[in-house]
């Protein structure tokens, strides 16, 4: 086990008790820091809260005393948790440094960090970039966003390991000295305005993956997207873009018929089992850091011709007399539907709504063609109502439940039909987590 290596904090404030605060608080104990943790609206019986307390670590829940800030170093936060929160805003204020965990990485000395980010792909991308490195049996660790604490996975490394980090905008907004050894850009698209509150927030966000970088560092970036092209244009980073529009010799590109890495086919199109022409933007960034590490065209071929895609991401549940039912509750934003909608040909029955960030939903109409009925739900249902009723779709409901959703969407389809779970919005107004949702959805298919 790492121990971490010149912290610079001797006093740490852990503000959230979810599962990343839990275990850095726990971690931190472990390595001889004094941590105080703090979570408003964990109960005192709560089981981390309990937990954290037979570790012999000070917890205080059910308010944010700003006395917490007089004898601490640093904040390390719950990426969730706003800076409107007024002990981050006193914090900041006072001129603490405000972190997030990913930040503690380089104190456990881990340099062969692989960091993934975007606004869409960023689940599929990194399990393919972790699988095309466990066959090329390259001893490697996954973190980050995608459900393993970065800071723990850290502390738990080899010295021979790379750590591949899926790593969201919240986390990267908490950071000073981090840096991946390749960070990818895939895309950038309006999302999380509720906790950025303008785009330029959240692209400077997004632009942390690569501010610590040098030329030493690769930057793996999306040629096709104008916002990504315009936010590298200062990078220190040596920089290998793709495109699947653009012949790039310095970079992946593709045709009609092949994939091309600095102008060495690697795999045909027709070979890809991973569906959905969304999905190559996720292939293309891929193939860009297994090459720049080295592994042979086999293995991402082998990887490539058997992968067929990650949990909740469209996902293929289940066929009922002959409609075709898919899982996309990892599409959380409008980019992430409208790339869902653009993958089927067939009419589709769209099962969408959640969590009302303040967004309007105009952005989804040019993907609606095939949209022949709407079944909504959560706080976005009247906002999606109207778009619905924009693109002339008859057949919209609104329902509670996604039982209800299901069976409605049922009762409203066809044969031939694709019913599609991919709701265009976070999931906390009604589930934990987008995962919660999907595996609800997948409950009431099986229940037809």
């Amino acid at each position: 086990m790492r121990k971490l290596n010149n912290f610079p904090f001797a006093k740490v404030l852990v503000l959230g008790l979810a599962k990343s605060g839990t275990a850095v608080a726990k971690m931190l104990n472990r390595n001889g820091v004094k941590v105080i943790a703090n979570d408003l609206k964990a109960p005192e019986d709560d089981e981390n809260v309990q937990n954290l307390r037979s570790h012999g670590i000070s917890v205080i829940v059910g308010e944010h005393p700003l006395s917490l800030l007089e004898d601490v170093d640093a904040i390390i936060k719950n990426p969730g948790i706003p800076y409107e929160n007024i002990l981050i805003e006193n914090a900041i204020r006072e001129r603490l440094p405000v972190l997030t965990e990913i930040e503690l990485i380089p104190y456990f000395g881990i340099d062969d960090i692989v960091g993934i980010t975007g606004s869409n792909g960023k689940t599929t991308t990194t399990t393919l970039i972790y699988e095309m490195f466990k066959k090329a049996d390259y001893a490697v660790s996954l973190a980050g966003n995608i459900g393993h604490v970065a800071s723990e996975v850290a502390e738990q490394m080899d010295s021979n390991q790379t750590m591949i980090a899926e790593l969201s905008s919240f986390q990267l907004l908490g950071i000073d000295t981090f840096k991946p050894r390749i960070a990818v850009l895939l895309n950038l698209f309006e999302a999380h305005l509720d906790y950025h509150h303008t785009l330029e927030h959240y692209q400077n966000a997004k632009a942390n993956i690569f501010k610590n970088q040098t030329d030493q560092d690769y930057l793996v970036y999306n040629a096709d997207d104008h916002r990504i092209v315009t936010m590298i244009e200062n990078a220190a980073s040596t920089l290998v873009p793709f495109s699947h529009n653009q012949v790039l010799l310095n970079g992946t590109y593709c045709d009609d018929q092949a994939i091309y890495f600095r102008g060495e086919k690697v795999i045909t199109l027709d070979a890809i089992a991973l569906v959905g022409e969304h999905n190559l933007e996720n292939i293309l960034a891929a193939i860009s850091v297994a090459k720049l590490h080295g592994i042979s065209n086999h293995v991402i071929e082998t990887v490539l011709t058997t992968f067929t895609g990650v949990d909740h991401r469209l996902q293929f549940v289940k066929e009922v007399n002959g409609r075709k039912f898919y899982n996309d509750s990892k599409a959380t934003n409008i980019l992430a539907t409208t790339k869902a909608l653009s993958a089927f040909n067939q009419s589709i029955i769209l099962l969408a709504g959640g969590l009302d960030r303040g967004n309007e939903f105009d952005e989804l109409l040019p993907y609606m063609a095939n949209v022949k009925a709407l079944v909504l739900f959560g706080e976005t249902s009247p906002k999606l109502r109207k778009i619905g009723e924009a693109k002339g779709i008859k057949d919209i409901k609104v329902v509670d439940t996604m039982n209800e959703a299901v069976q409605k969407a049922y009762q409203l389809s066809d044969e031939d039909d694709v019913v599609l779970l991919s709701p265009a919005c976070a999931s906390w107004d009604q589930y934990k987590t987008f995962e919660e949702r999907g595996n609800i959805f997948m409950e009431s298919v099986h229940k037809l």
